[in-house]
């Protein structure tokens, strides 16, 4: 297990950590939390190992969201875009859909992506028959990251000197969502300030991303200003604090500013991409104030607030067309 390197390597690298001692509670479990714990405080991201994920239900939704994506624009316009809302159907985000720079106040044309997104509490229209076996996959996968969140939080916990189900409550009815991102082969150049996704922190608890290796991929925004290509570990797992969590430790633990590059212009072979993240996020009557560890340290930065009323508004400002 690589354990947290120096204040000053942290600042040029994002630590992988091997969290299997943690989960199985063996010899390095301390080493584990303490690992993380520093991750949260001085990048806001880590790459786990050992995560216990199936390799299979990886696959399945991977394959079967791209066989979806390869489908005609046209065709997949139609697809969960309706009305015919209800809870555990799917949304289809069409490309340059969504811009997510506005939510830091920055205006830019949509980004360059297309998404899949899914979550058993949360609105979607109806699920396409192709390609078969689509939802269930999703299901499937959902399971999986609802289990590997479950182990992230208690670590959280121990490092933050909690109780290990202190935020079990706020996740009994949680609002987390799945998303299948494809960002295609850009045929012609993008629009001046349009990247694949632009600038932005996320919104929730935290995030668990599959990536893959591919020209214009994931950077993470050093303190110093400076981009730091997010590596690529076979079969690991990005995971990242978000705004919501930041909140809750005022701001002792940080959401930092991430992007998807465009790939450069010169690159003669594929640039397609597809990544799958996982939005951990509470329930939406959860209450996002100081956690008491770090009340005890400092005053309160922010008033408290819902989840719900919190992700309205940042959802509002992803999507405005203004």
């Amino acid at each position: 297990m690589q354990t947290a390197p120096s204040s000053r390597q942290d600042m040029d690298s994002i630590p992988v950590i091997d969290i299997s001692p943690f989960i199985h509670q063996t010899a390095g479990s301390d080493a584990v939390v303490e690992a993380i714990e520093a991750a949260c405080r001085e990048t806001g991201f880590f790459l786990i190992t050992g995560h216990g994920v199936s390799t299979e239900a990886t696959a399945q939704l991977y394959n079967l969201a791209r066989d979806f994506f390869d489908e005609p624009q046209d065709w997949k316009k139609q697809q969960g875009r309706g009305t015919s809302l209800k809870k555990g159907g799917v949304a289809f985000s069409p490309i340059a859909d969504e811009a997510l720079s506005a939510t830091l106040g920055i205006k830019t044309p949509g980004d360059y992506k297309e998404s899949l997104n899914f979550g058993p509490r949360l609105p979607g229209d109806v699920w396409p028959t192709v390609p078969q076996g689509l939802q269930a996959a999703f299901s499937a996968y959902f399971a999986e990251m609802e289990t590997l969140a479950g182990h992230l939080r208690r670590a959280f916990c121990r490092a933050i000197g909690l109780a290990p189900d202190y935020f079990e409550p706020a996740f009994a009815d949680h609002l987390s969502a799945l998303r299948v991102i494809n960002y295609p082969e850009q045929q012609e150049s993008p629009l001046p300030g349009q990247l694949r996704a632009g600038v932005h922190t996320d919104y929730g608890f935290m995030t668990i991303l599959r990536s893959e290796a591919s020209p214009g991929g994931l950077q993470v925004r050093r303190r110093d200003g400076e981009w730091l290509d997010a590596p690529n570990v076979e079969g690991a797992y990005v995971v990242n604090i978000a705004d919501a969590f930041m909140r809750w430790t005022n701001d002792e633990w940080l959401s930092t500013p991430h992007r998807v590059a465009n790939p450069p212009g010169h690159f003669k072979g594929t640039t397609r991409r597809q990544s799958i993240p996982f939005f951990v996020n509470p329930s939406k009557e959860t209450l996002i104030e100081c956690l008491p560890p770090f009340a005890a340290k400092a005053p309160a930065k922010y008033t408290p607030i819902t989840y719900g009323d919190y992700i309205a508004l940042k959802t509002s400002q992803a999507f405005s067309k203004s």
